[in-house]
Order: structure tokens, then sequence, then C-alpha cells
């Protein structure tokens, strides 16, 4: 049996993954200013409860991306992608059993160190199955299931809480995960220079045979973490990752907070709104990956239609932040326009992380992708773990000082992204 457009299969089943993936870490955040009391916790107390639990998260987020990415790289992608995803769906059932802050916690490392997986997995299998003309497209596709998998966790936890509390939506999200391996290992049975199922032109087209890469990949070396530390690039890499992904989780996590305090939401309109962003970010991911791919099939270099998409995402993001926190004191009274403004944010974010996190796969032989990423990962879970916990002091009187915060990072970012070289 021969499937035509395989590879495409294939970033539709991660695309699904991510979207899991993004429901699971997202049931917290929405359910919590509604069950916070249900631990004894005061309200004064709620939002520095919420930075304890995603600390958590995210330091077995950072851990896990380091290592699930090497992990990647040992077992490859097939069968990384499985263990991450069994693993985080065990863990988000296990938190409908949380009794105190302590169990939750728990939970919660357990989820963020084995969700991170999927991000070096997705990466390290676009390089895989993707010639680098279409890396770029295959990765917005992966991220727009980050962005849609925002939109739907919205309504759907909401619905699910309502219909039948906080426990059983967690036990009912983590089947999703599980149902999806089925189809990951039925139609992934290989790589594409031995998948049974590939025809010949795609074969050839993936692989790319008509250059060199190819020979340079199989004789390259495969370098450890500190080996890695000494190129330029994989540091440019790593702190573009540590100062732009806070932008993006400040809102995953503290977006459901901020429409609470700032507009008066009860849960059901949460699920009504929240899903607007995400929507401006699915497609930001999609035309951010579509306008870098394009690029280079015009004749530009690699190097430089990632760096034009990354540019113009910073500017999208930088100009948004700055007329929210221009606008912010006006936009209680219009929440449809301050979720518009967020939406233009994400767009942003999205046009262009798709893009630093094909950078990995340009600048990298095959045999250390998935390793690069996974340091890159790290980076950003600790530039996120510093933000996470800067939000309750920032907040305490008003949101301004948030998205200053947040405005701050994107022109850094860009400064990071210069610092790359062209030299693989």
């Amino acid at each position: 049996m021969k499937v035509k457009g395989l590879r495409w299969y294939i970033i539709a089943l991660i695309a699904l993954a991510t979207v899991i993936n993004y429901i699971d870490r997202s049931a917290i955040n929405i359910m919590w200013p509604y069950i916070y009391k249900e631990f004894g916790i005061a309200d004064v107390d709620n939002k520095n409860a919420l930075a304890l639990i995603t600390t958590f998260f995210m330091i077995a987020y950072a851990l896990g991306q380091t290592f699930t990415g090497k992990l990647m790289d040992i077992v490859g992608t097939r069968l990384g992608m499985t263990i991450s995803i069994i693993g985080w769906s065990i863990s988000i059932a296990l938190h409908s059993l949380a009794r105190s802050m302590m169990s939750f916690n728990i939970f919660r490392f357990m989820l963020g160190f084995s969700e991170a997986g999927n991000w070096p997995g997705a990466t390290k299998s676009n390089a895989e199955w993707f010639p680098a003309k279409e890396r770029a497209i295959a990765q917005g596709i992966f991220g727009a299931g980050a962005s849609l998998g925002s939109v739907i966790s919205a309504p759907v936890i909401a619905l699910l809480y309502v219909a039948f509390g906080w426990k059983m939506t967690f036990v009912l999200i983590a089947v999703l995960g599980l149902i999806w391996i089925i189809p990951w290992l039925f139609i992934n049975k290989a790589n594409p220079d031995k998948h049974p199922w590939l025809t010949e032109k795609e074969r050839d087209h993936i692989l790319d045979v008509k250059t060199e890469k190819n020979i340079q990949n199989d004789t390259a070396p495969v370098l450890n973490w500190k080996a890695l530390l000494r190129f330029r690039n994989t540091w440019g890499i790593i702190m573009s990752r540590f100062f732009i992904d806070p932008v993006w989780w400040l809102f995953v996590t503290w977006l459901p907070t901020f429409l609470k305090e700032q507009f008066l939401f009860d849960i059901k309109q949460i699920g009504a709104f929240t899903w607007l962003p995400y929507l401006f970010a699915a497609a930001g991911s999609l035309i951010g990956g579509y306008y870098s791919s394009r690029q280079i099939k015009k004749g530009i270099t690699a190097v430089k239609a990632r760096k034009n998409a990354i540019a113009i995402g910073c500017s999208l993001m930088l100009l948004s932040l700055l007329a929210i926190v221009y606008f912010l004191n006006n936009l209680k009274d219009t929440p449809t326009l301050a979720m518009v403004l967020i939406g233009c944010t994400l767009f942003g974010f999205q046009f262009l992380i798709g893009n630093i996190q094909t950078l990995p796969s340009d600048y990298f032989n095959g045999k250390n992708v998935g390793t690069v990423a996974g340091m890159g990962g790290t980076a950003a879970v600790a530039g996120t773990l510093l933000s996470t916990w800067a939000v309750p002091v920032l907040t305490k009187t008003s949101y301004h000082s948030f998205f200053i915060l947040a405005a701050i990072l994107v022109p850094v970012t860009w400064i990071c992204i210069k610092y790359i070289t062209s030299k693989k």
C-alpha cells in the first residue's frame, strides 16, 4: 500500500497531539479561579497559589525539555512521542485525586515533565519528514495545534466543569491522549527512508536526495550538551526562547484570572471569550510558516527567510502590547477589543515562534536536532518561571506592569536572533 502525501498525515497527528497537550495543561488555569476555595485558599492568596502550581509544572517542563529531547534522539520520535503522551495522560487523570496543594503540585510536576516531550519530538519529526523549504510550514501546522488547543480548551473545559465538576473533567480529557496513540503507531511505522507506505517520489522529496546533506547527516557526530554549548548559534536559539516564550505563557497561565479580575467574568463567560485570542494565534502560526517557506521557494536562503519572519512577528507583538498598555484603563468597558489586541499579540508570537523552533533543524545535523530543541525549550521554561513569579507582585494594583514586561521582552528577543550567524 502506498499513501500519497504521507508526511502531511504525520504532521497532522503531531498537531492533534499538541491540541490535546494544550487542553490538558490549560484545564487548571481555566478552572482555578473557581475551585481554589475547595483547597482552603483565601481570595488574597489565590494568585500566589496558582503561581506555585505553575512553578512545579514549569520546573518539570524545563527538565523534561532537555531530557526528552535527548530521548527523541536515542529512541526516535515514534516511540518517544508515545512514551511522552502516555505519561501526560496518566498525569492529568491523577489531578482528579488531588486533595491538597501538595498533591496538586506533585501531579503538575509529573504532567510538566511528560508534556515537554511534545516539542523536541515535533521539531525532530519535522526535520525527518520535511525538507528545509517546507519545514517552517510544518512547524506552523504543529504550532497551530497549540493555539487550536487553547481555542478548544476554554469552552470544552467550561462545559465539562459545569456538567461533571472539576474531578471528572481531568479524567475525561486524559482519555484523549490514550486514544491518539492508536493512529500514531499505525501510521508512523518507520522513518521516511524505510516507511513501506511512502511513494518513491515523496521519499526522494523528503530526503532531498540530490544534495549532500544526507551524507553529512550520516557522518555527523552525536554531540553532548556541553559540546553543543560551544556553538554561538546554540546560545542564540537558547536565549531567544528564554526571552520570547514567557510572553506566550503570561497569557496561557494568567488570561482567565485577568478576565475574572478585570471584567468580573464567570467561567461561562471565560469559555465564551478566551478562545478568540488563540484563534488569532492559530492563524499566525500557519501564516508565519507559509511566509518563510514561500520566501525559501523564491530563492531566499532559509536563514534570511526565518529572520524576516521573526522580525515581522516581533513588530506585530510590540505594537499590540504597547496599544494594550496605552488603552488598558479604557478596555475595561470593551472586553471584545481587549481580546482582539491580545489576539494580535499572540498572532505575532505564533508568526515568529514556529520559525525560531525550526532553527535547530536549520543549523544542526539531524542527530543533534532534538537535543538542541530540548535545550531551547528548557531555556524557555526558565524565562517563564521568572515571569510567573513576578506576576502576583506586578498585578497587585493593576495589569499595566504585566503588559509592559511582555513588551520589553520582545525587542530583547530580536537582539538574540541577530546574534545567530548563518554558519551551519
